[in-house]
């Protein structure tokens, strides 16, 4: 009789788990998800900083396992699950289980300040994304139309909290947008005078990487135009304000909060070893280790592999830790009917993580590359970034689509997904008391 396999969450680690158990008959395997496709995150700030368009990073789940005959997809929230009955409820269906393999991701963390949530932007999602794309292109649009030179300064500046590869990659694309893209586009003021600023409580930006590379990524933001903060940390948000440790106050209509990540709300509900983030704690072969039959994988996973490596919350770690439990499954399967000693042969193997490095943009030909021996900077860098992530991108759709979006953006300068929706309640249809006609505005 088949087992029951099912996976929460279709990200890199959920996918790439189900992929590997696509058709084979000793499984009937259960996706289960919050949203309906499969995104490719790493890309996300391109989408928020209008380069690329949804369907170019996102592809329906379904979509991608139709041909998995023995896979099924469903769209629910996990309220609980139950380790002890082996079942997973969902706001809509509870879904037994003789495996279960938590894969469910992060979410943003504002490290115990949750009442900053309400001033702040992740980018964590699609509609992370298109919020801050709205508030960035929609905030230009107001400071076009009005004259009040302080409201257009808080209009025209953007905080961004957080050193890492997502706070330096969101900096260097808004600089790079406003100071070629949109300098043709307005009228009344100039979209270059946008003012980006990058808080990192650290000594560096980029910490994972080598310190030449953080120097070299700080040196090429700054001369973007982009002003980087380092040793100083956010000790107050409020609303179109930030307040750091130095005593700064920042006035800023749009803030990203780009700091930090905690493990997804599916965690709170089990009483199992967890780290400070939320993270489940996990055996070597990715078990955890009360109950063998529940796996964890990708970003929600406290993992030290085999070679006592910790094992970092990357695209590319997920899909190995997935395939890894897959293979596992399987393994466990073929010698499911074979008499053996369980207490001297363990069929499953401990996880071993090949570390493919780790890369981040920082503009137009700019980038780092760090793994191993290998590490690049500048355009070759950048060149290496552009391959490896049009090779991970999931369906030939994407890649080509992604790859026309960047050559266009390239040749033009030009991104080609700059629109965003409005709704008549939205503050850009409020009539303000400074406004003039925008066309006697110098």
């Amino acid at each position: 009789m088949a087992k029951r396999v099912v996976i929460i969450g279709g990200g890199f680690a959920g996918l790439s788990c189900a992929r590997k158990l696509a058709n084979n008959p000793n499984f009937k395997v259960t996706v289960l998800d919050k949203q309906n496709h499969h995104l490719f995150q790493p890309l996300l700030y391109q989408l928020a900083s209008a380069t690329l368009a949804a369907t170019d990073i996102s592809r329906s789940l379904r979509g991608i396992l139709s041909k998995a005959k023995n896979v099924s997809v469903f769209l629910d929230h996990v309220q609980d699950i139950d380790l002890k009955s082996q079942t997973v409820i969902g706001a809509d269906h509870s879904y037994e289980y003789d495996y279960l393999v938590i894969a469910s991701g992060t979410r943003t963390s504002w490290f115990g300040n949750d009442q900053w949530e309400k001033h702040t932007i992740g980018l964590k999602n699609l509609h992370d994304a298109y919020r801050i794309r709205q508030r960035v292109l929609g905030n230009l649009e107001r400071a076009e139309i009005i004259n009040d030179q302080e409201e257009q300064a808080r209009l025209m500046t953007i905080v961004i909290v957080g050193g890492g590869p997502t706070g330096v990659e969101l900096a260097g694309s808004f600089e790079d947008l406003v100071q070629h893209a949109l300098r043709a586009d307005f009228r009344c003021i100039d979209p270059a005078n946008l003012r980006t600023v990058l808080v990192q409580s650290g000594d560096r930006i980029l910490k994972g990487f080598p310190a030449e590379h953080s120097e070299y990524a700080k040196e090429r933001l700054t001369d973007l135009g982009v002003e980087v903060m380092l040793n100083d940390r956010v000790v107050d948000v409020q609303e179109g304000k930030v307040f750091l440790k130095s005593g700064q106050e920042i006035e800023a209509k749009t803030i990203i909060w780009a700091a930090g990540v905690q493990a997804s709300r599916v965690t709170q509900c089990l009483e199992v070893e967890k780290d400070r983030a939320g993270r489940l704690v996990v055996s070597p072969d990715l078990s955890l280790p009360e109950y063998d039959n529940v796996f964890v994988a990708g970003d929600v996973a406290n993992c030290v592999d085999v070679n006592e490596v910790n094992v970092p919350g990357l695209a590319p770690a997920a899909v190995q830790m997935g395939e890894h439990i897959a293979k596992n499954l399987k393994q466990e399967q073929k010698y499911e009917n074979t008499v053996y000693d369980k207490d001297k042969i363990s069929l499953r193997k401990p996880f071993m993580y090949w570390d493919k490095g780790i890369m981040a943009i920082v503009g137009r030909q700019i980038a780092v590359v760090s793994g191993g021996n290998l590490k690049l900077k500048g355009t070759f860098a950048w060149l290496a970034w552009l391959i490896i992530h049009i090779l991970f991108l999931i369906g030939f759709r994407n890649k080509l689509s992604v790859l026309l979006s960047w050559a266009f953006a390239y040749i033009q300068r030009k991104p080609g997904s700059r629109v965003f929706a409005l709704r008549e309640t939205d503050p850009y249809f409020t009539k303000a008391s400074t406004n003039s006609n925008p066309a006697e505005q110098g």
